[in-house]
């Protein structure tokens, strides 16, 4: 496994090795919309709306898995690069443990209190049953959900970024025939499309169990004590990535609120598939980062400063150039993404008026993203941390409670384009300070 990440990278060869994940991202993408675009078809906009009005409790699990994805790993990925492979493997199975534990208690805690959850996120006596639906089914699936996202980073440290891949593809295809079977052939409504993806989610979660159960590679599970020392740092490590998760729950009920008072159900299904088209554009970021993520890891372990400054360079100057890229190609596709996605006349004006603006934050997110995700590859979780919490919590909440007082529902569709570009003012010193200018800082510096 080593002497995948432990070599020289040229910037054909970075973006080879990272391929799978940047794919494995944007899949995992396309089929979390998939549910989004069946629904919005074959049950209706308030059906898609109720979706989105509970997206953030799936929000919560999903952080706490991130977390302990990429703060893991970061961690794991430095012990091999140290050459201690049994602090690695028993790490790496702590932090499996951990995340199955805390996501039976949210299974359990949601279902408990499921009618009281769906009315403090704003479901309305419309799309109260829809929430209920959808929430009550898709959260039985929070353990797979949870160890799907572990499995992305650590099948990629174990060298092994292709199974992932695999993976992904068959969780992918099993939810767009299972949401076809449930929503159009069995009629199930909402429901189905929570059990679809919930099935999806168990493939890779079960064959990555198998993997480090029977692997004979370096990264393996194993009998292990807990060492909440590690386990700290990984919550440290991680906590710009949970942050990112956790202000995408605060944000999506931010964005429900001021939508349902500004356009009503109609307004929620327009920023919804907004959404949507965030996510699937941002996902090629997310997937580069966590590429690259162990192979900064390991060279930051190894005190391979050289190597690090070369990936530090072909990563960002790639990021920079196709991040104009990818904001040109969204304002031109932005009718035929929202034409896929409804046929609500009303909902598609909404979402495809507020796209073409909303698509201007692609300019600056790639930047964000991917400093964000390389502080933490290098263990620096504070750094993240800061760059993560402005990028999607502070800036973006700030915008969106003052810009639609002032310019209405215009001021909601550039919030995150202006929230972004805020993030990129605080980002650019970082650099400066860690990565440009000479001083103890410097990672680059021996």
């Amino acid at each position: 496994m080593s002497n995948s990440i432990n070599k020289h990278f040229t910037p054909v060869s970075l973006l080879k090795f990272a391929a799978p994940s940047i794919i494995m991202m944007i899949l995992m993408s396309l089929y979390t919309i998939t549910d989004g675009i069946f629904i919005s078809r074959f049950v209706g906009s308030n059906a898609l709306s109720s979706l989105n009005i509970v997206f953030p409790v799936l929000n919560i699990a999903i952080a706490i898995a991130t977390m302990l994805a990429t703060g893991g790993n970061a961690i794991i990925s430095k012990y091999l690069g140290e050459g201690r492979k049994r602090e690695a493997n028993e790490c790496m199975t702590q932090f499996v443990v951990t995340t199955v534990s805390l996501s039976i208690i949210i299974s359990i805690f949601t279902l408990i209190f499921l009618t009281p959850i769906s009315r403090f996120l704003g479901a309305s006596d419309i799309l109260l049953a829809d929430c209920r639906s959808y929430l009550g089914t898709t959260i039985l699936f929070a353990p797979a959900c949870m160890l799907q996202g572990l499995f992305q980073s650590y099948l990629v440290t174990a060298g092994k970024p292709s199974l992932g891949l695999i993976l992904t593809i068959s969780a992918g295809v099993t939810n767009v025939v299972l949401d076809y079977v449930f929503i159009v052939c069995l009629n199930m409504g909402i429901a189905g499309a929570a059990l679809a993806t919930g099935m999806g989610q168990c493939i890779p979660a079960i064959a990555g169990v198998c993997f480090f159960i029977f692997s004979k590679s370096e990264l393996r599970f194993t009998r292990f004590k807990f060492r909440f020392k590690e386990l700290g740092q990984a919550c440290y490590n991680g906590s710009s990535e949970m942050v990112t998760q956790l202000s995408n729950a605060i944000v999506t009920f931010l964005f429900n609120i001021v939508l349902m008072r500004l356009a009503g159900e109609h307004g929620v299904a327009a920023i919804t598939i907004l959404l949507y088209g965030q996510f699937l554009f941002n996902a090629f970021y997310l997937g580069l980062s966590i590429g690259i993520s162990p192979i900064a890891g390991f060279n930051y372990g190894a005190k391979n400063h050289k190597e690090l400054k070369n990936i530090y360079k072909i990563s960002f100057i790639f990021v920079a150039a196709s991040s104009v890229v990818m904001a040109v190609a969204a304002i031109l596709l932005s009718t035929p993404i929202m034409t896929v996605f409804t046929d609500d006349a009303e909902t598609f004006n909404l979402a495809a008026s507020g796209f073409k603006l909303f698509a201007i934050s692609f300019l600056f997110s790639g930047l964000n993203i991917m400093s964000s995700g390389f502080f933490t590859a290098l263990s620096n979780g504070k750094i993240s941390a800061i760059i993560s919490f402005c990028r999607t919590l502070v800036f973006i909440s700030l915008s969106l409670i003052l810009l639609p007082e002032i310019i209405g529902i215009t001021g909601a569709w550039i919030a995150i384009p202006v929230a972004e570009f805020l993030t990129l003012l605080v980002t650019v010193p970082m650099h400066l300070q860690y990565f440009i200018k000479s001083g103890k800082r410097n990672y680059f510096t021996d």
